[in-house]
């Protein structure tokens, strides 16, 4: 019954070529025919624009394919050589470049079948650019999230170590611990403020001063980590961008550098020079650096990302034989964002 009243409602309705071609401007599809004998491609107006070629009767699939990212090129012309001889629907994803922007550019299609003497191919290209940039963007956020409950854990570990070395009970060291906790619980309020709250979050030696008093003794040992950097408001979003660096570049170091030792010292100085401002991670008093490590991991590349982008400047690592020092170089204009 339901399919009778569905084939008399679309009787009603006539889709002439105009209807279809309004349908598929709305929908930002883009048409494309490909002969299978002379290898060329027919396309429509927007399947032009949006691989920003000249138009043209007809265009080989050689041209086409000059503007295809070089990564997705062998691909992309391995799957369309197998649809000649495999028949039924197709779909590929794919990257081209137009000037210096990269096109995230889905082609689907329908291969003939084989023996029918059909040599036409039929299809459409769709611009899923913002849909891959959405999945790119939630893998790295996946990734982040990953890396941080990773440091998270190192850091309750490297605390717990830090209040047992000061420590003369189990009572002590549990309230040590609890302190530290809360410290990266206010860090945290202190970057992140309360709705209705936003604007400038903190001073600068302040966000560094709450940031690193976690990492820092209360017993034989206190000290050991001092700020002195000039007096700067910092915005909330620069705030969260150093949180990130700091609390990279402390986990760092209690699992391997100055914070990991009992005498290790850390100076955390800052000055300005022109437009920049410069801030100084200097570490003294930690194990031996045996040889340089490759600051190729997925936190490292986080930050030296976020610094360029966000800060405007650069994160640089000298391992001396005194320590590790990282000269942290941003934007002045950028800080009460």
């Amino acid at each position: 019954m339901q399919g009778d009243v569905a084939a008399g409602a679309l009787s009603q309705h006539v889709w002439s070529a105009q209807h279809l071609r309004l349908a598929i401007d709305a929908a930002s599809v883009a048409l494309w025919s490909w002969d299978l004998v002379d290898d060329s491609f027919a396309m429509d107006d927007h399947a032009f624009e949006l691989w920003a070629i000249p138009w043209a009767l007809a265009v080989s699939f050689e041209t086409m394919s000059a503007r295809i990212h070089p990564a997705d090129r062998d691909r992309v012309r391995a799957a369309f050589t197998a649809t000649r001889s495999v028949p039924g629907p197709f779909e590929i994803d794919f990257r081209i470049i137009v000037d210096d922007d990269i096109r995230w550019i889905s082609a689907r299609g329908h291969a003939p079948e084989a023996g029918d003497g059909e040599t036409m191919m039929y299809g459409v290209f769709l611009d899923v650019t913002g849909r891959k940039q959405a999945e790119e963007g939630n893998e790295l956020l996946a990734g982040e999230m990953s890396h941080r409950v990773k440091n998270l854990l190192a850091i309750a570990g490297a605390l717990t170590r830090i209040s047992s070395q000061s420590a003369l009970s189990v009572e002590e060291m549990t309230q040590q611990l609890m302190q530290r906790l809360s410290s990266l619980g206010r860090a945290h309020d202190l970057v992140r403020p309360l709705p209705g709250e936003q604007g400038t979050a903190a001073l600068l030696g302040d966000l560094l001063s709450v940031l690193l008093s976690p990492y820092d003794d209360s017993g034989a040992f206190s000290g050991r980590i001092r700020v002195a950097v000039p007096r700067m408001g910092v915005g909330e979003s620069t705030a969260n961008t150093l949180a990130m660096v700091i609390h990279e570049l402390a986990t760092n170091s209690v699992k391997h550098g100055a914070l990991s030792a009992e005498d290790g010292m850390l100076d955390v100085s800052g000055h300005t020079e022109n437009d920049m401002l410069h801030i100084v991670w200097a570490e003294t008093g930690g194990p031996d650096v045996d040889h340089i490590p490759e600051m190729t991991g997925f936190g490292s590349r986080m930050i030296q990302r976020s610094v360029a982008t966000q800060l405007g400047g650069s994160l640089d690592y000298d391992w001396q034989e005194s320590g590790l020092v990282v000269t942290l170089s941003m934007r002045k204009d950028r800080l009460d964002r």
